[in-house]
């Protein structure tokens, strides 16, 4: 079931909320940023003014995308008032709110598109937010997920054990993805690897940093923490997808 949780909800938004990432990644904190939120939509092909909800939105940068230039009558959630704060700042009147994808407060079949972009695996609870998903989703809902995922399940334990809460903390193998989607009745209709996203992003991190031990120790971890980092998330081999799901019942 749910990956044991090693942080709270604070200590897992303290990444995105640094700006460390944002100086490279710019308002889309993701591997690929728009991109794959606009391949999924050319898949999902919802007609404009319909209802779509972004888990774990951070500043709203997406939902923003989507109201703007897909006409969708978008929302975001994120538990992180600084985050949050920053979409407000940036476009007063963004319909932003403070919740939890364990806790999401819509009523029941309400949503007809659901985003889950590099969040799922910050989750300290994905079987929670999976269900609160199915719960708001209205019956043949859609649900997109772009994630990091371990490519080597062999290396997923010791990836729970880092030190900085993230997404390579929490990632999971494909069968353990596929395996949750079934469980919280969801069929997956397109499963696609963008792992050379990651690996972009990846390079373009190490360029800021200067070297891949300088970027772990950007992380506030000691010379001891970052070599176990390196080595742990080498072995996990990460990889980055896309997932299209629609809701069964």
């Amino acid at each position: 079931m749910d990956k044991a949780p090693s942080a709270g909800a604070g200590e897992r938004c303290r990444i995105y909320e640094s700006g460390a990432l944002h100086r490279v990644t710019g308002d889309f904190i993701r591997p690929g940023g728009i991109v794959l939120t606009d391949r999924a939509l050319s898949f999902c092909s919802f007609p404009p003014g319909a209802r779509v909800l972004d888990v774990g939105c951070g500043a709203g940068a997406t939902v923003e995308h989507l109201i703007t230039v897909y006409n969708l009558n978008a929302v975001g959630v994120d538990p992180s008032p600084a985050l949050l704060e920053q979409g407000r700042r940036r476009r007063p009147g963004l319909p932003l709110l403070e919740a939890s994808g364990e806790d999401l407060p819509f009523d029941d079949g309400v949503m007809d598109g659901v985003f889950a972009e590099c969040t799922l695996s910050v989750m300290g609870s994905p079987d929670r937010a999976l269900a609160e998903i199915w719960r708001v989703l209205k019956k043949r809902g859609l649900l997109v997920v772009t994630d990091v995922y371990a490519r080597n399940p062999e290396g997923i334990a010791a990836l729970r054990r880092l030190p900085p809460a993230g997404c390579l903390t929490g990632a999971m193998s494909r069968d353990e993805i596929t395996e949750k989607m079934s469980l919280h009745g969801f069929e997956i209709l397109l499963w696609e690897d963008h792992s050379r996203l990651l690996a972009e992003l990846a390079a373009r991190l190490i360029m800021v940093n200067g070297s891949l031990d300088a970027l772990w120790r950007n992380s506030a971890c000691d010379a001891a923490q970052c070599l176990e980092i390196g080595e742990t998330v080498k072995r996990s081999r990460p990889g980055y997808f896309l997932l299209i799901a629609g809701k069964k019942g």
